[in-house]
């Protein structure tokens, strides 16, 4: 009976997030731009172009300008962090990029030792290659890749994956967990010997404006962009609202709430109870509880940038079969 109750307060919830007025702040460092300007400049000695997008979101937020200034060398889509996203549309997922003319597209989970995925990347460049033009460097038999992608979807990681599986050798490019980890331009790596074959790593380089302010939440959300860009407070309200959307109410039981909720300070308050993070004070009206709702922010949004953002399914509104 209560699972019911619940249930019918969660049909009155909201059923469109209210955005405001609000706008993504604007945020294009120089490592950025200093990075596209001698990605462009470098694309002579390039054989192929790899694209690594967050799979979570494969519609949302990649960068306009790699398809405008960089894709005049065979391109290859790869969508990672499937360890975090819902894998069972990916026939639709494919489908929709090859209606985009997107069409040599990979599934990869970087972090995993072994992933079948990542041994398929040099057979693929390969073939790409070896079945095209590839004008004044016919006589040289390495291979030049570049790796390109917005912040933090993991291209240092996919280079360390690649040299791992083909070179059986550890790191060689900086990982972490948030954007901007990698600001040195055009660092070249080898991956591979037989054939020779070096990428060329990159900064991630958003678009020097984000379309809208809901791109930037998906964004932000996968930890493509700082927090503070879009709003923490406006996160924490729009993962709330997508999880209640889907009907995912695992969060009731976690933080100690009686039943699902559309009101992100209840929630946070419940977040900071259950932590301890709350304080007496004094005031006029008398003794009350203050709540350190930007610790209650933080780790209501941390604990879902894990594998409970399996929720992203739904939030490209191009594929209008997860919507």
């Amino acid at each position: 009976m209560r699972i019911y109750h619940s249930l019918l307060n969660a049909a009155k919830f909201r059923k469109v997030f209210d955005f405001g007025e609000r706008e993504v702040a604007h945020w294009f460092p120089g490592h950025m731009a200093k990075g596209l300007k001698q990605m462009r400049a470098s694309l002579r000695k390039v054989d192929c172009i790899i694209e690594i997008h967050d799979a979570r979101i494969p519609f949302s937020g990649r960068n306009p300008s790699f398809q405008e200034s960089l894709d005049v060398r065979p391109h290859i889509l790869i969508l990672n962090k499937t360890d975090l996203a819902d894998t069972s549309k990916k026939q639709s997922i494919l489908k929709q990029l090859d209606r985009e003319g997107v069409r040599n597209v990979l599934f990869t989970d970087c972090l995993r030792q072994r992933d079948e995925n990542v041994k398929r990347i040099v057979p693929l460049v390969t073939e790409l290659i070896e079945t095209g033009s590839r004008f004044h460097r016919e006589e040289d038999r390495s291979y030049c890749l570049m790796v390109i992608g917005v912040p933090n979807v993991g291209k240092s990681s996919l280079i360390n994956a690649v040299r791992r599986t083909y070179l059986k050798k550890g790191k060689a490019s900086k990982v972490g967990g948030e954007p901007g980890i990698t600001k040195a331009v055009l660092t070249k790596i080898q991956v591979c010997e037989r054939p020779i074959i070096h990428l060329l790593d990159t900064p991630g380089v958003l678009p020097p404006r984000i379309e809208n302010i809901e791109t930037g939440m998906k964004l932000a959300l996968c930890g493509t962009i700082l927090d503070h860009l879009v709003g923490e407070d406006v996160i924490a309200d729009y993962l709330l609202f997508s999880l209640n959307r889907l009907e995912r109410f695992s969060y009731v039981e976690k933080y100690n709430l009686e039943e699902p909720s559309d009101d992100i300070q209840h929630v946070l308050k419940c977040i900071a109870v259950k932590l301890g993070k709350t304080k007496r004070v004094k005031a006029i009206t008398g003794v009350g509880e203050f709540i350190h709702s930007s610790h209650s922010i933080f780790i209501f949004v941390i604990s879902h940038k894990s594998t409970s953002l399996k929720l992203f399914k739904i939030f490209d509104k191009s594929l209008t079969i997860f919507n």
